[in-house]
């Protein structure tokens, strides 16, 4: 059975160490001297007694989480949190309403980078930063990162871990202790947002943009403090440096885990997921490249190929930079790029969607069907990478792909009904669910989310949340039998 005083009780931690994150803004805040410093402090402060206030409350529940209340958290880490978030954008930005102040640090969170800001060139610095903090936060998942925590307060994490953790195999375990691995884990994600930061700054950005958007590129969240995103750089250089490490964010950290401690590429070569990947990207950009150039769209092919590389290769890892307005581009590119960001990235990413390896299982799944008819009586194992696959994985991917279809179309119905028309509707559902950013239409790239009213923000939003949690997370805590004994 569920306990909720103890599940609260570890959210009330979360939170006041949520509280602490807020203070690097401030830091900035002061540095560049902007107005915002005063919503930082009054938001610090509320969080934190907020957080203190709860812990006082929950203190007798305290006790080591089961695999409900791991759920249960995971949940409401991810949308309590959101809440906290909003307040500096509520402070300074009084005009700003809560649902699209809400629908922003859901956005930022889980790593979606829609957003419902504009003038972006004209906000604080430190509001830029705290949009990117906290994808750079939701990148790897704030609850891994209180899993390497919790521990030294008391609490365990390996419940929380296999709650959040992304992709249809969970339970593989990169080092002995479910800390170790949370912990390694964000050192990886740190030394390379700390590499890219560097390399941003060494082909031609500021200090300031080279690390908000190295922290939105690693994450594969597409904030930027820039209306124009990439294009306000106009930099060929710029854009490989983005492409590059949005391909690294696209690949299971475990693997970038064990290739840092191998100190080899085999981990990479390995992995069919990555292989996959890897092609699937390269194909891509190159085929969205000569059909530009067909097209007439661009008047050379590298001039195509540079613009392909980018948007497609951010679109497909569920990025949301852009350098050009793929939506005035002809219909099939960004329809492609739309049908990429659903299943491109690898489990275990920074990424979202539905990911590769459950792709390659449905084709095998699909294969094997095929087979079975032929042969009826042979022995059909479906396998990867030299390895048979459990049926219960087969189900649980193919339960995965009826709830992930369902929600598109249940989505998509209710954008509609409110007055969308379809290919907005359709698109908004798909970028949100797979966390990406830009659609179509009235949510294309040279657009934002604010002229979509408030039932429309709200089934965005919801969107994103179930999406980031893959899904089942969200549903199970509010089915009545996740409640009883």
């Amino acid at each position: 059975m569920v306990r909720p005083v103890s599940v609260l009780h570890v959210l009330s931690v979360l939170i006041m160490l949520f509280a602490l994150s807020m203070l690097l803004p401030f830091g900035v805040s002061f540095l560049y001297g902007d107005a915002a410093s005063q919503a930082y402090a009054r938001t610090v402060l509320i969080s934190l007694v907020s957080g203190a206030a709860l812990w006082g409350l929950t203190r007798i529940g305290r006790a080591e989480l089961q695999p409900r209340d791991g759920l249960l958290l995971a949940a409401l880490v991810w949308t309590v949190l959101p809440a906290f978030a909003t307040l500096p954008l509520l402070l300074y930005l009084p005009e700003l309403s809560f649902t699209d102040a809400y629908f922003e640090t859901v956005a930022a969170l889980t790593t979606t980078g829609a957003t419902t800001l504009s003038g972006l060139d004209r906000l604080p610095a430190s509001i830029n930063f705290w949009r990117c903090e906290l994808q750079w936060l939701g990148g790897m998942g704030i609850i891994v990162l209180a899993v390497a925590i919790l521990p030294l307060l008391g609490i365990g994490g390996s419940q929380i871990m296999r709650a959040e953790t992304p992709g249809p195999m969970k339970d593989i375990k990169l080092a002995p202790r479910i800390a170790e691995t949370a912990k390694g884990l964000w050192l990886v994600y740190a030394g390379m947002t700390l590499a890219c930061v560097l390399v941003f700054k060494a082909v031609g950005m500021s200090w300031f943009d080279a690390v908000v958007h190295s922290f939105t590129t690693l994450s594969l969240g597409g904030f930027s403090s820039h209306d124009a995103s990439f294009a306000h750089f106009n930099s060929p250089a710029i854009e490989a440096v983005a492409i590059l490490f949005m391909m690294i964010g696209g690949i299971n950290f475990g693997t970038h885990f064990l290739a840092f401690r191998k100190l080899s590429l085999a981990p990479y070569r390995s992995d069919p997921e990555t292989r996959a990947y890897l092609a699937l990207l390269g194909i891509s950009v190159l085929g969205i490249a000569y059909f530009l150039l067909a097209n007439h769209v661009y008047p050379s092919f590298w001039t195509a190929l540079r613009h392909s590389a980018f948007n497609v290769v951010s679109i497909a890892t569920t990025t949301g930079f852009v350098s050009a307005d793929f939506n005035q581009w002809p219909i099939f590119a960004p329809v492609w790029m739309l049908f990429l960001c659903c299943f491109a990235t690898c489990s275990g990413s920074t990424g979202g969607g539905i990911k590769m390896i459950r792709a390659e299982l449905m084709v095998r799944q699909a294969l094997r069907e095929i087979m079975s008819i032929i042969h009826p009586r042979a022995y059909l194992p479906v396998k990867l990478a030299g390895q048979r696959i459990e049926n219960q994985i087969i189900f649980a991917v193919l339960a995965f792909m009826l709830i992930w279809g369902g929600s598109v179309i249940a989505m998509t119905m209710l954008l509609t009904a409110s007055g969308l028309d379809i290919v907005s509707a359709f698109s908004a559902v798909i970028v949100c669910l797979c966390n990406t950013g830009p659609g179509l239409n009235q949510v294309g790239p040279g657009t934002t989310y604010a002229s979509l009213n408030d039932f429309q923000t709200w089934i965005c939003t919801a969107a994103m949340l179930v999406g980031r949690l893959e899904l089942f997370t969200m549903f199970i805590v509010i089915t009545p039998a996740f409640w009883r004994k």
